[in-house]
């Protein structure tokens, strides 16, 4: 069976599509002081005036991300440990990635617009696993590295232990509203559609619980923006409700999403208020 690369987690690039702001005063020096990125890279290629356009977009979504999961900036860089790269590196046709070994998510020039949610997601999965878990396994052999941990989202699924506190528990919620049915004794419709496109394309992708949750995760972004339209970001998210992979089921729809959405809020409510007050 093919597989994706073992250290990536690939979104694939589609028409570029994004606003240009001419503040001035927003770059990614600036962007890396407010969330304390642990470090910025941009590719040789990547122009001044592209930077300019990319800082904007990246400033204004990340700002729209924090709003939505009522958090502080801390949040968003996960206490200073994630790096973020733009237009550096990558493969042809891949709009944007996560990489464990370097904790760090990118974005290709020009390609990666309504990404950063997903990868973002990845991100906080890959930091949640080593502190919401008790003890992991050293090999993930299903990527196919030394990653020191799991994701949260897999350590969940494969039972690890679980410390106990609060948000757990709704971290908890949050995997079982995805991953199960509402029983809790099988496979979500999500989780089965993922599995039969896998099985069509001879992969394992679509249906490892990293890439479910990431993609959960962005459709409770866009909706967030669908509810109020001043959280509405095409930069941050899209595609959830309205794309090739949507249609194919790719996306929770119907009660499902309602039913995550809802799991999401609780978790990043409490999360939110945790880092708030300084916890």
């Amino acid at each position: 069976m093919s597989r994706k690369p073992a250290d990536l987690f690939y979104r694939f690039a589609k028409s570029p599509s994004q606003s240009v702001s001419d503040e001035p005063e927003i770059n990614f020096v600036v962007i890396r002081k407010q969330f304390n990125f642990r470090s910025i890279q941009i590719g040789n290629w990547v122009t001044q005036a592209e930077q300019k356009k990319a800082a904007y977009s990246f400033y204004a979504a990340l700002n729209t991300l924090m709003r939505i999961l009522q958090a502080p900036e801390s949040l968003i860089s996960l206490r200073g440990s994630l790096s973020l790269q733009y237009g550096k590196g990558g493969r042809p046709g891949v709009a944007a990635h996560y990489s464990p070994r370097e904790r760090c998510f990118a974005l290709a020039k020009n390609a990666g617009p309504g990404s950063i949610a997903h990868e973002w997601f990845h991100a906080l999965d890959h930091y949640l696993g080593s502190q919401a878990f008790l003890s992991l396994p050293k090999f993930d052999s299903s990527l196919n590295y030394q990653s020191g941990c799991l994701f949260a989202s897999k350590a969940w699924l494969l039972d690890a232990a679980i410390r106990q506190h609060p948000l757990n528990d709704l971290l908890s919620n949050c995997f079982k509203a995805i991953l199960l049915d509402e029983s809790g004794q099988a496979a979500s419709q999500l989780v089965q559609n993922a599995n039969l496109i896998d099985k069509k394309l001879n992969q394992l992708y679509y249906s490892l619980p990293e890439e479910l949750c990431a993609r959960a995760f962005e459709a409770y972004v866009e909706d967030a923006g669908i509810t109020d339209a001043s959280l509405a970001n095409s930069f941050l998210v899209k595609g959830s409700l309205y794309s090739k992979e949507a249609e194919l089921g790719l996306y929770p729809k119907g009660e499902q999403r309602q039913n995550i959405n809802l799991a999401f809020n609780e978790y990043f409510k409490m999360l939110g208020a945790y880092l708030n007050s300084g916890l």
